[in-house]
């Protein structure tokens, strides 16, 4: 029996998008030999289009063991934790069940995160996004949808586009995870948070975020995983927890690209 007509167009469209992909790899690796990708902190060329090696070895990452709430690094002598929370966390636990930092904010990440945030270089969004998948990966594992802390209207339009959604949109991609931008909206506009104590940062964003039309649809019984920058106090990302869960969020999970160093203290 010959071939229909119909045989032939599967394995022709499947020679012709293995060419395809051929070209378009040959084409790139021209491409990277004429132009070297360059690294997002500098215009030296780099083959991980990321970060030069000088500031790729300034940046402290963040490596299990970290405490599970507030991804605050432990110290490891080689027995074993009495908990995998901090002091902190178990004397007040925050209202977002887990937490995961790619990174401490100091002076090595500091300046790459205001780059991004504030200079307008979203080259750094696929960047930091990788480095979440990476420190978050047992929050992602677990998660049902991602949704990015929102920036209010008037501070949108100022800054032209909000950092979380623009690593929350890669991250949710690559883990086959719904993307939620819509599910949470800032209500009022509040002031700066720096400068501020944390009492005062937890008063700022008091009923500052609230559910959409389209989150209550979207998070009842999920649960859901929350994209901000950077953890100081904590206290927009346990507002933006607070407005999830009772909306009817399951639990509400934490990913950040750096925490400062006294995120956690002790209450007092």
């Amino acid at each position: 029996m010959g071939l229909q007509d119909g045989d032939w167009s599967a394995p022709w469209e499947a020679a012709r998008a293995r060419a395809g992909l051929m070209a378009t790899g040959l084409g790139r690796a021209l491409a990277d030999l004429v132009l070297p990708p360059l690294a997002h902190d500098s215009r030296e060329a780099t083959q991980a289009a990321g970060l030069t090696p000088d500031a790729w070895s300034r940046v402290a990452f963040l490596e299990d063991p970290v405490c599970d709430g507030c991804s605050a690094a432990f110290e490891y002598d080689g027995g074993d934790f009495a908990s995998d929370r901090c002091a902190a966390c178990l004397a007040s636990p925050y209202r977002f069940a887990r937490c995961r930092a790619a990174c401490v904010y100091d002076e090595a990440s500091r300046g790459l995160i205001l780059k991004f945030k504030h200079g307008d270089q979203q080259q750094f969004a696929g960047l930091f996004a990788r480095w979440l998948g990476r420190a978050a990966a047992p929050l992602i594992a677990e998660a049902d949808a991602v949704v990015p802390v929102p920036l209010h209207p008037t501070r949108l339009l100022a800054r032209r586009f909000n950092q979380a959604a623009e690593i929350a949109r890669p991250l949710a991609r690559t883990a086959k995870l719904d993307y939620l931008p819509d599910a949470l909206t800032r209500a009022r506009r509040t002031e700066s948070q720096g400068g501020r104590s944390a009492r005062g940062r937890r008063m700022n964003v008091k009923s500052a975020f609230a559910l959409t039309e389209t989150g209550a649809r979207r998070v009842r019984g999920r649960r859901i995983l929350l994209i901000d920058d950077v953890l100081t106090t904590g206290a927009t990302a346990e507002a933006c927890a607070g407005a999830l869960l009772d909306g009817g969020a399951r639990a509400v999970d934490l990913a950040v690209i750096a925490r400062v160093r006294t995120a956690r203290e002790m209450p007092r």
